[in-house]
């Protein structure tokens, strides 16, 4: 039986990793409260270090390996934030650092890996052709797989990000994350489970990458292939740790269409001037579709990254 983590663990992690990650701050927007009829508090991990909030896991992970283990480097397979923030927190503890991703991955994502010291060996965006070359990449170095998702030292991380939001926000009923292979929601669901107990965890999807909505309905996990999304970080499918989190903890997973994302997304730049990727976007495109479910709430958003192609904003295409 695995032997996940708890609350302790999560404060030493953030003991751990305080000198490599940023306290990021929570804005709010009158307009969009009142968009949505509720109360949003928006944790903006798109100013994390390395731009996402996968630093927190990625840092926790790299941090804690012994020097016997960390000699020879760490590897990972990524769409991008997690292998640039791999990258980071390897940089800066002076070990080698290779990211498989596919072929298809925003350049600006892989030049942030390349910025920081990764080595990019591409694949093509298939999950199944990203494990077949991973396994070609840890055989030829040996180095120590850090799991985008499915790692517990990345989960314990990547929990620290909801422990920061509970201290800087009083009263909040709901906490609403983007999902993907669910470590951010995982990391929610060990926070929350402990510390705020009734607080309502939310997981939102695209509706073309719905994996985890289905899987969450059928109550066993469900895995696509290579699902098309503008939300890029989004399209992995859920694994054994992340899927005890969210078949333990997680209230509810909501979906939403392309067109519903990119003008959530829209309407966070203009609105409140930051910029964030379009799978940050997810939650407040979820929350607006569903505003019978929020009315009146004080509700954490999580943003989780910043890392856009400016080449090729979704609008624009």
């Amino acid at each position: 039986m695995t032997d996940f983590p708890t609350y302790d663990d999560v404060i030493a992690a953030h003991e751990r990793i305080a000198p490599y990650i940023h306290r990021t701050p929570v804005l709010t927007s009158s307009y969009i409260n009142s968009l949505a009829g509720a109360e949003l508090f928006f944790k903006c991990e798109n100013f994390q270090k390395a731009g996402a909030f996968k630093a927190r896991g990625a840092s926790n992970a790299v941090f804690g390996l012994t020097d016997e283990q960390a000699a020879k480097g760490v590897a990972t397979h990524s769409s991008g934030n997690h292998g640039t923030c791999l990258s980071y927190a390897a940089g800066r503890r002076g070990i080698p650092c290779t990211v498989v991703m596919p072929r298809t991955a925003p350049q600006a994502k892989k030049d942030a890996v390349r910025g920081y010291g990764g080595r990019v060996v591409e694949c093509e965006p298939s999950t199944s052709s990203r494990e077949a070359v991973f396994a070609e990449v840890v055989a030829e170095t040996g180095a120590e797989f850090v799991h985008p998702y499915n790692d517990l030292r990345v989960i314990t991380g990547q929990a620290t990000c909801s422990r920061e939001l509970m201290e800087q926000v009083e009263g909040l009923t709901s906490v609403v994350a983007p999902i993907g292979g669910g470590g951010m929601v995982s990391g929610t669901c060990l926070t929350l489970s402990t510390i705020a107990p009734k607080v309502k965890i939310y997981a939102a999807e695209p509706e073309q990458a719905d994996d985890a909505y289905r899987s969450f309905k059928a109550g066993y996990i469900i895995a696509d292939d290579a699902p098309e999304t503008v939300a890029d970080g989004l399209k992995v499918p859920l694994k054994e740790n992340t899927w005890h989190y969210v078949q333990n903890h997680v209230t509810d997973i909501l979906t939403a269409s392309e067109e519903e994302i990119v003008e959530a997304m829209k309407l966070i730049w203009k609105r409140m001037k930051i910029v964030m990727e379009p799978s940050s976007a997810v939650p407040l495109a979820t929350i607006l579709k569903n505003k019978e479910i929020f009315a009146g709430q004080r509700i954490g958003v999580i943003i989780t990254g910043g890392n856009v192609d400016l080449d090729k904003l979704p609008w624009n295409v």
